[in-house]
């Protein structure tokens, strides 16, 4: 037992932070579009966002001070 925690506990860590490490460094090497995180949801397109009733979003309308 002892030879698991001081040898192949510690290995196991440092192989761990190491692939994070080369997960995390490779969006060096991607396209600069690729690398940007990607988008939770689709843009709405501005005709259609001018179409969208606030309610619908969970908005109330007292914040756009409409009546």
């Amino acid at each position: 037992m002892p030879i698991i925690r001081q040898y192949i506990a510690p290995f196991i860590a440092i192989l761990v932070f190491f692939a994070a490490l080369v997960a995390v460094s490779a969006r060096i090497f991607l396209p600069a579009d690729m690398a940007a995180p990607a988008p939770i949801e689709e843009p709405i397109p501005q005709k259609q966002a001018a179409l969208v009733n606030p309610i619908f979003l969970g908005l109330s309308y007292s914040s756009f001070r409409v009546r």
